[in-house]
């Protein structure tokens, strides 16, 4: 019988890691193929980004909808040389992004929005691949196949599967439910279900069974490894204010 929300897994193996460095340990390798979760700086494992900035790993691929901002999030990453390959879908934010990509030291395979939401859907789910109308007759459907279904032409988009998968949520129980906060959700059950071992990193921790079966938003068996972080520093990537009335 496969486990359900709420249920503590079967081999009784402990998901609690006691810092990010811990939860990364053994799993995270030279070469790897990450799936980051987070919209902007809302909702990013922003203690695992740092933790595998300092475990050193390098030619990753980091599969996520932006690339942080310069010295945070997976910007700490390309300020380390560790990415070599992003496939995300805006990244204007990020200035060492811009320039590394424009003098052809980083990879890019660019995604709109919706497409790179589906891409890891579709391989959380195991659907190879999918078509959409989306970017049909633009670069995006470069040397890619085309279908005309009906009185449409469509692009076929293939699926994403990380090898790690790095997520942020708000709760999590010991059995690895999770619950998202508000629009901190965006990428990140996506990416978690895309990963082949999901490590999530949360701001509240309690028993089994303290969290509603009805109020889980991703149950646990989809993720291997928790750690706690309390106090996320939880930046502002945009302020915009109105001029005070003179």
């Amino acid at each position: 019988m496969a486990e359900t929300a709420n249920a503590a897994p079967k081999t009784g193996k402990q998901k609690l890691f006691p810092s990010a460095a811990a939860a990364l340990d053994g799993i995270v390798a030279d070469g790897q193929i990450l799936a980051v979760g987070g919209f902007g700086l809302c909702g990013i494992p922003e203690a695992l980004i740092a933790a595998l900035r300092d475990s050193g790993v390098k030619g990753l691929t980091a599969i996520s909808n932006n690339a942080g901002v310069d010295g945070f999030g997976l910007g700490q990453l390309l300020a380390t040389r560790q990415i070599s390959k992003m496939i995300s879908s805006y990244v204007g934010e990020n200035k060492e992004f811009e320039r590394q990509y424009l003098a052809g030291e980083l990879e890019l395979e660019f995604n709109p929005q919706g497409t790179l939401a589906e891409r890891l859907r579709a391989g959380g789910a195991g659907i190879p691949a999918f078509f959409t109308r989306t970017g049909y007759g633009t670069v995006v459907a470069e040397g890619k196949e085309t279908r005309q279904f009906g009185e449409h032409w469509y692009v076929m988009e293939t699926a994403l599967v990380a090898d790690v998968s790095l997520v942020k949520a708000w709760k999590a129980d010991k059995a690895g439910n999770l619950v998202f906060r508000k629009t901190a959700r965006n990428f990140n059950p996506a990416c978690a279900m895309a990963g082949k071992i999901c490590v999530a990193e949360v701001e509240q921790v309690v028993e089994i069974g303290e969290i509603d079966p009805d109020h889980v938003h991703l149950p646990g068996i989809y993720v291997d490894r928790i750690v706690h972080n309390p106090n996320p520093e939880k930046r502002i990537e945009q302020r915009t204010v109105r001029q005070g009335d003179k």
